[in-house]
């Protein structure tokens, strides 16, 4: 019996293992992260979260270190700052109106990603020189 039960440990360690690793998001090697991080911080982008969101755990692991430059208000911590910009739920970015005339600033609730951050932003993600394509 002990013999069945070994390649049924495996099996569910391997799932496991799978189901934790999907959670993860996979990120472009090629982006930038510090630059388009730091483009958020000049901008005044602000993300609003909670550490027991997911979701904020989600927005901030797709930025890895780069996420020290977005500016971040932590909710729980900081409950009338979030009250105070009309915050609903986590994670909630803030993009506010540009100086030079731009749009209206613009509240965008729930889980955005990189590329939706940089369009809404006008922050772009660039392409490392070490792994940009040479030109023809």
């Amino acid at each position: 019996m002990k013999k069945n039960l070994f390649p049924v440990i495996i099996l569910v360690v391997v799932v496991a293992a799978v189901g934790v690793l999907g959670f993860y998001p996979r990120r472009e090697p090629s982006v930038e992260l510090d630059a388009f991080a730091r483009c958020l911080a000049e901008k005044q982008v602000t993300m609003y979260g909670a550490e027991s969101c997911s979701w904020c755990q989600k927005e901030k692991a797709n930025f890895g270190s780069a996420f020290d430059y977005v500016p971040y208000v932590e909710c729980p911590e900081e409950p009338q700052k979030c009250i105070a910009a009309g915050i609903q739920g986590t994670p909630t970015w803030i993009v506010p109106a540009s100086p030079a005339g731009g749009p209206d600033g613009k509240k965008l609730a729930g889980y955005q990603g990189l590329e939706k951050l940089s369009l809404e932003s006008g922050c772009p993600l660039r392409q490392s020189s070490s792994e940009a394509s040479p030109l023809p």
